[in-house]
């Protein structure tokens, strides 16, 4: 069958790509920007890459008239404070064109819409499947609650708050009970739902046999990494307020923050198990979720991560229009070295960032994420998704890879920390020669200053980490 994927470069998406494969589908994936899709080896000749942006209707066009079926994953609340309007826009452009298709089944995976004052981002979610519902096609809607699984966005946030404090004060909102599912059994629910009748025009929830509140999760965590954790609840924190506390404790971005904390304040729990008993799945529990995510963190096997995710807004949609780094109006601090030995040298420059570090002067870089969180950046909290591999579209602390060619010997960064301009950074291994080139595009006057103020720990940053690199 040929399937339609939607946000295929998002942590589900790249999740449910695999099994797609492995269950004998030609998978058209719908991306933005085709510089951010890795096409592994097995996919080759299973997939199909289209770019195609759902808020432009005149994009649609790129998809072809035969497909048999469809996946909805797209959202928006980390991307604007006005996701809703957008989501819903979305979501229209992508029922009118799928009406004109011969697809039998569309699938959404949406949130958990069980009690009547919902967040903002559950009443997108559900206004989403209204929306979709109206299409002349089979629609099919499963409703999730927190998804369990290394990369997640909640089992992060979790697992950055019980690794990093001891002691939690913790809002109110922590005794709010929700039913947390492994990615797991989600990618399994989406697989046999799929061109399954007796799921036809319906929706259902799904979650593990677990039902606890947040700090029971948060508990339960740190009793899996044998931490002992005290959490004191206070009826003093504020949302806006909750929202600061997750956003500088966590690798969250602020505008996440405030959706997760409103979305926080509503139960999230299954209406009933219906569709485990016609799928005949039996999910994990909340224990046996954590195990599965930290044998992938501990292999390496992390497939997606939701950091990766278009955050910053710094970006447009196509990273091929920033490969190019810009040779005029720029300033430059470009340094030359001879290498030792190329492959060393290119297997220290695919591991830099996260854990790793800069490899010299890895306070001055702490220093600067810490600045840069404070006026409302990315700050080094994302780290990265993989130890060793890097593709285009993954992010590294702040920086975003715009291109990644080992064999080429070239890596390409661009930042999306807060500055007043642009910023590049490359390496290049050219004739057992490193090349390392800072960019730097001001914006204004204020721009300009901004250079001429950091200059001087350049040499310090740049000359200790290409010296390093090449050793």
């Amino acid at each position: 069958m040929k399937i339609l994927l939607t946000g295929a470069t998002g942590y589900i998406g790249k999740r449910i790509l695999p099994a797609l494969i492995q269950e004998g589908h030609h998978v058209i994936c719908c991306v933005r920007d085709k510089k951010r899709f890795y096409l592994q080896p097995f996919m080759e000749g299973h997939v199909e890459v289209i770019e195609v942006d759902f808020l432009n209707e005149n994009s649609l066009s790129n998809i072809s008239n035969d497909i048999d079926g469809a996946y909805y994953l797209i959202h928006s609340m980390a991307s604007s404070s006005h996701f809703s309007s957008l989501e819903i826009k979305t979501a229209r452009n992508f029922r009118k064109y799928i009406n004109s298709t011969q697809a039998k089944h569309v699938i959404y995976l949406s949130g958990i819409v069980n009690e009547n004052k919902l967040s903002k981002h559950l009443e997108s979610r559900k206004a989403v499947e209204n929306e979709l519902s109206k299409g002349n096609y089979n629609f099919t809607v499963l409703r999730a609650g927190i998804i369990i699984g290394s990369g997640s966005a909640s089992f992060e946030i979790i697992r950055d708050l019980v690794e990093k404090l001891p002691i939690m004060v913790a809002p109110k909102w922590v005794h709010t009970r929700c039913q947390p599912i492994a990615i797991r059994d989600v990618i399994q629910f989406l697989i046999l739902t799929l061109f399954n009748p007796v799921t036809y025009n319906q929706d259902f929830d799904i979650g593990g046999p677990d039902v606890l509140n947040y700090k029971e999760m948060l508990i339960g965590y740190a009793r899996s990494r044998n931490l002992k954790r005290k959490i004191w609840v206070v009826p003093v924190l504020t949302p806006k307020l909750s929202s600061y506390w997750l956003f500088f404790v966590t690798s969250t971005t602020y505008q996440l923050a405030v959706s997760l904390v409103e979305s926080m304040k509503v139960h999230v729990v299954c209406r009933d198990k219906k569709l485990e008993k016609i799928l005949k799945i039996q999910p994990l529990d909340y224990s046996s979720a954590l195990q599965k995510a930290f044998s992938k963190i501990e292999q390496q096997e992390i497939i997606s991560s939701w950091k990766d995710s278009m955050i910053s807004g710094r970006l447009s949609q196509n990273l091929s229009e920033f490969i190019r780094v810009p040779q005029y109006g720029c300033f430059k601090d470009t340094r030359e070295s001879a290498i030792e030995n190329k492959n060393d040298c290119l297997n220290k420059i695919w591991k830099i960032g996260g854990k790793k570090g800069w490899y010299y002067a890895n306070w001055l870089w702490k220093i600067r994420g810490i600045l840069d969180k404070l006026s409302g950046g990315v700050g080094l909290r994302r780290g990265r998704t993989h130890p060793e591999q890097i593709h285009p579209g993954d992010s590294i602390d702040f920086w975003r890879v715009l291109y990644a060619k080992k064999e080429e010997g070239r890596l390409l960064l661009y930042a999306e920390m807060k500055v007043p301009g642009e910023a590049w950074l490359e390496f290049q291994v050219k004739n057992n020669r490193l090349i390392q080139t800072a960019t730097f595009r001001p914006k204004g006057l204020w721009g300009r200053i901004y250079w001429y103020m950091v200059y001087p720990f350049h040499g310090l940053i740049f000359g200790g980490m290409i010296r390093k690199l090449a050793k």
